[in-house]
């Protein structure tokens, strides 16, 4: 990043590709829309670009970036709907009514936990399951546990205090495991994934815990 300071556009091209899958994959946890979560992508390393002669070489780039990208995705969140809803055609009178997506979570968790799911199906039952989380439990957990950030790591990310993110751990883990839990008591979400390509699903327990 010092480099990018000085104006290298060669190391800003490296910065991008060493940061960018990690950054679109967090993002789109956050709005749940992928092409979304993409140019949020782009506009958090425009404001990197744009800010790089004010970054203090003292600071962690990772919790500079995550910073800059938590704030970027509380604006977007905060311009779609604040009560996110999914339109459902009413097969008995054939009108559009609207669901919560908190709603149509708890439904799909419901969905036979003593069936052996697909890795599609798994994958969707965590990414439900995170969805139920609010905006700032759902950002301190993959700070935590996807990006292996420190409390106070997260705390800076998130401009919040140390025991502020502690209390959104504890209290995301225990949300989260209420609804993961038929499907690890049945088997179907594996404790620690195997396979390398199940990044929705990597350490689900320690998710939880």
């Amino acid at each position: 990043m010092l480099e990018v300071r000085e104006d290298n556009a060669a190391a800003f091209e490296e910065l991008v590709s060493r940061y960018q899958t990690r950054l679109i994959n967090v993002l789109n946890h956050l709005v749940n829309k992928r092409d979304l979560a993409e140019d949020l992508a782009q506009e958090v390393f425009m404001r990197v670009y744009r800010s790089r002669k004010r970054y203090e070489p003292g600071a962690k780039f990772s919790t500079w970036l995550f910073t800059i990208a938590n704030n970027v995705a509380s604006n977007a969140r905060r311009s779609l709907s604040r009560r996110k809803e999914v339109n459902v055609m009413d097969r008995s009178n054939g009108e559009l009514q609207a669901y919560p997506l908190a709603t149509m979570a708890e439904a799909a968790s419901g969905l036979m936990p003593t069936r052996q799911l697909d890795k599609l199906e798994r994958a969707e039952i965590v990414r439900l399951a995170m969805e139920t989380l609010n905006e700032r439990q759902r950002m301190a957990l993959l700070l935590s546990k996807f990006e292996g950030m420190s409390y106070q790591d997260i705390a800076d990310s998130m401009e919040l205090s140390v025991p502020a993110i502690k209390s959104l751990l504890s209290r995301a883990r225990v949300n989260l495991k209420s609804v993961l839990e038929p499907y690890m008591s049945a088997g179907n979400i594996s404790m620690k994934s195997r396979d390398p390509e199940e990044s929705e699903l990597s350490n689900t327990q320690e998710l939880t815990e």
